[in-house]
C-alpha cells in the first residue's frame, strides 16, 4: 500500500485539475492564438502562471485504484501489475486466465 498522504496529494491534483480546467482552456487558446496582439497573449501566458501548478492536467500521477501504487500501471484497467495478476488469479477479471505450462 502506497503512502496514504501521497495517494491523497493526487486526489487533491485531480480536483485542482477540475476546478480550474476551463479557466486554463480559455487562457491557452488566448496565449496560443497568432492572431492576436503580443501584449495580450503575453499578459495571458502571466495569467496563466498565477494559476496554482497542482491545476495543470500533468501533474497527476497515474496510481493504482486499490492500492496506490504509482508504478506499472495500467491505464486500461486502472490496476498496478501485481493487483492485476492478484485479481487474475481469483478470477476477478473477465477473460483473463491464469497462465501455465
Amino acid at each position: 500500500m502506497a503512502k496514504l498522504s501521497a495517494v491523497e496529494r493526487n486526489k487533491k491534483r485531480e480536483r485542482l485539475v477540475k476546478k480550474f480546467a476551463a479557466k486554463r482552456a480559455a487562457l491557452k487558446a488566448i496565449a496560443d492564438d497568432m492572431n492576436r496582439p503580443p501584449e495580450e497573449r503575453f499578459a495571458a501566458r502571466l495569467k496563466l502562471a498565477r494559476l496554482p501548478r497542482n491545476s495543470s492536467r500533468v501533474r497527476i500521477r497515474n496510481r493504482c485504484e486499490l492500492t496506490g501504487r504509482p508504478r506499472a500501471f495500467y491505464r486500461k484497467l486502472k490496476l498496478s501489475r501485481i493487483m492485476l495478476r492478484d485479481l487474475a488469479s481469483m478470477g476477478q477479471v473477465p477473460g483473463m486466465v491464469k497462465s501455465s505450462w
